[in-house]
Formats: C-alpha cells, sequence, structure tokens
C-alpha cells in the first residue's frame, strides 16, 4: 500500500510540473505576442487557477518557470502578484554577454565584431531618406553633451558611448539593430571600466585624443547627414579601429565582463 500511495504521488507530481509547463507556455506565448505588456501584472493565481482548470500548485510552478526564465518578477503575499518583464535589447544583450564570457570570449574578439558590423549601421543610417528629421539630430544633440565633457575623461567616455549605442539603434534592420545594439552595450561596459581604471593610473587619453575622437563622430555625423553611405562607414571603421587600440593595450588579454553590476546595470536600461 505504501509503494502504491508513493507510486500515486509521483505521478501526480509529473502530472503538475507537464500541465505547469504547457501553462508557462501559454502565458510566454501571450507575453510574445504583446498581450501582456511590459510592467503590467498577470491575473491572480485564482484567476489562472479558475481560467486553466488546474491546481494552484501547477499556477505556483509555471510562475516559477516563468520567474527563472526571466518573464516575471513574483511577489508575494497578500498584495502579491507577477510583474511582467518582456525580453528587449538589454535582455537579449546581457544573454549574449553571459554566453561569451563563459566561453572565456576575450575583449580583442569582441571589439573585432564590433568594428565588422557598426560600420554597416553607420551605412545604413546614411541612406535612411529619413535621416535628417530622425538620426542627425538625436546624433548631433550627442555630440553636443559628450563636446562639453573634453576635460573630464569618464564622462566624455560614457558621452561617446551613448553615441555609439544611439548610432546603431537607428539602423532599420530589426535583426541587425538588436544584435549589434546588444554589442556596443556589452563594448560599452569594457571601455567605461577602462576609462575608469586609466583615469585612476592618470594614464586616461590627453584632452587632444578625446578632442580627435569627437571630430571623428562629427565627420561621421555629416557623412550620414549628406547621404554618403560609402563614406560613413569607411570613417566608423576607421574611428573604431583607431579608439579600440586605446582599450587594447591594457584589456587584449581580459575575458569579457558581463555579469558585473556594472554591466547588468546598463543592460536593464535595454
Amino acid at each position: 500500500m505504501e509503494a502504491a500511495g508513493a507510486g500515486h504521488a509521483e505521478h501526480q507530481k509529473i502530472g503538475q510540473l507537464r500541465m505547469a509547463e504547457l501553462i508557462a507556455a501559454e502565458l510566454r506565448e501571450r507575453i510574445l505576442a504583446g498581450g501582456f505588456a511590459d510592467g503590467s501584472t498577470l491575473p491572480k493565481q485564482d484567476e489562472l487557477v479558475a481560467q486553466f482548470g488546474v491546481s494552484y500548485p501547477s499556477v505556483r510552478e509555471a510562475l516559477r518557470i516563468l520567474e527563472t526564465e526571466g518573464f516575471v518578477t513574483v511577489r508575494r503575499g497578500n498584495r502579491g502578484g507577477a510583474t511582467v518583464h518582456a525580453p528587449n535589447i538589454g535582455t537579449a544583450g546581457y544573454a549574449l554577454g553571459l554566453t561569451l564570457q563563459a566561453m572565456q570570449v576575450e575583449v580583442p574578439d569582441l571589439g573585432a565584431a564590433l568594428a565588422t558590423l557598426e560600420p554597416i549601421c553607420a551605412a545604413d543610417c546614411a541612406r535612411r531618406p529619413d535621416r535628417l528629421e530622425t538620426v542627425v539630430p538625436r546624433l548631433r544633440e550627442l555630440l553636443t553633451v559628450s563636446e562639453g565633457r573634453l576635460d573630464d575623461g569618464a564622462a566624455f567616455t560614457r558621452a561617446s558611448r551613448e553615441f555609439h549605442d544611439a548610432l546603431v539603434g537607428f539602423d532599420p534592420n530589426a535583426t541587425l539593430r538588436v544584435v549589434v545594439k546588444s554589442l556596443t552595450s556589452l563594448w560599452s561596459v569594457q571601455e567605461e571600466a577602462w576609462a575608469d581604471a586609466q583615469i585612476s593610473r592618470g594614464a586616461y587619453p590627453s584632452r587632444e585624443d578625446c578632442a580627435a575622437a569627437q571630430r571623428a563622430h562629427e565627420r561621421l555625423v555629416e557623412s550620414i547627414a549628406k547621404g554618403d553611405a560609402e563614406e560613413a562607414e569607411r570613417l566608423a571603421r576607421a574611428h573604431l579601429n583607431a579608439t579600440q587600440d586605446w582599450v587594447y593595450r591594457t584589456l587584449k588579454d581580459r575575458v569579457i565582463d558581463a555579469a558585473s553590476p556594472r554591466s547588468r546595470k546598463r543592460f536593464r536600461r535595454g
């Protein structure tokens, strides 16, 4: 009798897990389809139990699955609930970064990928028929910010990275935009950490070097404004190669950092 009871309990547990996976799959599909907006709350457990016709343990396990995957955050208690986190560029970049870090990929490998793909985005921006209304005004706004920070190395690096993030964010191809923006965000973490370390050692590039980077950004924006895709791609590639050389001098053997608080904070911005 005890063996039969144990077998029944095990069968019931397996059934609950399978049902939980089905519920999680249904809720996941709804989130991905936009049925639950980012930041919204899933129905209460009572409602989910009634909706799916299942037990509370199955619903709780389904929510645990979604929470583990990062789709929801579950708050316990009377005022609890499951807040939705729709995947975005930030979550894609964070997952990519963790994968590369687990593979022990080094910083120059990331830089080489970025130097290949980001210039393509610059060329795509130059081809946009609406570039003078959308791309160029934002990039010039960021140029003004970085110009005002030429005397503060860390602040200038952060402003420059915002410029690069914005540039690739304007690529009209959604797939390329997600992939390259993930890479630029991941590179920004490496470069900002490098800048902080160099400043602490008194070894950050001079104001003249920062001004040279600023002028490179300005020339790039002008080529985009003119619609010269070939020149935009050439300037972007030359600028990336030059600035990455500075970082490689101290990080050439460093594995990509994606798990640090600095990295998580940047990717949460999406």
